[in-house]
């Protein structure tokens, strides 16, 4: 008797099965995990886009991808420890096996951003997406103009990526500015929101494209201020968090009037949800 063929199952509700191959703590609350898929391709993912990762008999979460697609063979996923299934993957360590959904939703519009001035604002947490950007942007730092990059983060033991901080700092080819909203003895920067850092920044705001991603109570004034600066509404950035359970537009968790956060965003330009008074 024959054997029955398999069958090759693709479904965007099936997890792959997936590796950590790396870990680092980098605040208490936040910790990186480098993560590899198991069948060896890469992720294939935009910047501004998520993931769903899954672990066994706990659950599932949806998680932003904080690594540029020109990483390859890995990418990266930076947690906050705030729920069960987060607090579950926050115990793995290196070699562990997770499940990875995705990669969902409309990333950022690089390829209509190329040749553009980039102003960066990222709020505390809001540097994890918007990592995945910034360090596409300076991987293709030829293809951009200048990049301008502003940093608030509510203390300075909250920062994010000490690492990354430091070279950004003296890189040559790009504007830094940093603040925390309360310091401690050894900081020697700026001291208020983030909004305290735009009046230090000139820019073209007709060649400039403002991407801006925080917390919820960031982002009016943000907008305004890059509003301030001229920045047309069709330039301003912003990527919206919401509880995107299933991912794929089926559960309506993440709806934000007619539109599903999950398949439409997270990525939104400014002018397309303006109006819509639950979105912002």
């Amino acid at each position: 008797m024959m054997n029955a063929p398999q069958l090759q199952i693709n479904s965007i509700y099936l997890p792959q099965l997936a590796e950590i191959i790396r870990t680092e703590q980098l605040t208490k609350m936040e910790k990186l995990f480098e993560i590899r898929l198991l069948n060896g391709q890469d992720l294939g993912h935009q910047p501004g886009q998520f993931v769903e990762v899954s672990l066994l008999g706990i659950g599932e979460a949806p998680i932003s991808i904080s690594s540029s697609p020109t990483k390859k063979g890995s990418f990266e996923l930076a947690v906050r420890a705030v729920g069960n299934v987060t607090k579950a993957l926050h115990k793995l360590e290196k070699g562990a096996i997770i499940g990875i959904r995705g990669p969902y939703g409309k990333g950022f519009p690089v390829e209509e951003m190329k040749g553009k001035d980039i102003l960066f604002v990222a709020g505390g947490i809001g540097l994890v997406p918007l990592r995945s950007l910034i360090n596409y942007v300076l991987d293709k730092r030829s293809d951009f103009g200048r990049v301008l990059i502003l940093f608030g983060a509510k203390t300075p033991a909250e920062q994010l990526f000490l690492d990354e901080l430091a070279g950004w700092r003296t890189r040559p080819d790009l504007e830094y500015w940093e603040t925390v909203d309360r310091a401690d003895g050894k900081w020697k920067g700026n001291v208020g929101v983030i909004t305290t850092l735009f009046p230090k920044i000139n820019i073209n705001p007709e060649k400039t494209v403002a991407v801006i991603v925080g917390p919820p109570v960031m982002y009016r004034f943000a907008i305004l201020e890059a509003q301030v600066k001229g920045i047309p509404d069709e330039q301003i950035i912003v990527s919206l968090e919401r509880r995107m359970k299933c991912g794929v537009g089926k559960c309506g968790h993440c709806q934000i009037n007619h539109l599903y956060v999950c398949q439409d965003g997270p990525v939104f330009k400014y002018a397309q949800i303006k109006d819509i008074k639950e979105a912002i």
